[in-house]
């Protein structure tokens, strides 16, 4: 069973950091994509930053370019969101999520966009909120 444990979230205040970790289990594809998608109150949700398994090749968001970094920790089985600088249009629920197509990093690097329904398994969110 495939199974995404995101935590880390919290209360930061504005400019501050948090680090989410997304560990995965379940599965053994050899290429595959980790993303944080972001839902915040009264709004759908987004795509913010995903990781490619076989290259660590990763794509972000305009809006958290230069302030997020996405990293992967094989040996832990454990994808990472460094979130520096935070704002508090950043206030959301964090989703970890794992596309199993081979190449799905490509398809968000070529579309410039995460596409949700390529997503085939997701974590339960944890929530960030980054108070002005």
């Amino acid at each position: 069973e495939v199974q995404l444990q995101a935590s880390g979230g919290g209360l930061v205040q504005n400019g501050g950091s948090l680090r989410l970790s997304c560990t995965a289990s379940g599965f053994t594809f050899e290429d595959y994509t980790i993303g944080w998608f972001r839902q915040a109150p009264g709004k759908e949700r987004d795509g913010v930053t995903c990781i490619g398994s076989s290259d660590s090749s990763t794509w972000y968001a305009d809006s958290v370019k230069g302030r997020f970094t996405i990293s992967c920790d094989n040996a832990k089985n454990t994808v990472y969101l460094q979130m520096n600088s935070l704002k508090p249009e950043d206030t959301a629920l964090y989703y970890c999520a794992v596309d199993l197509h081979p190449g799905g990093i490509s398809t968000a690097q070529v579309l410039g966009v995460m596409t949700e329904g390529w997503y085939d398994y997701w974590g339960q969110g944890t929530l960030v909120t980054v108070s002005s």
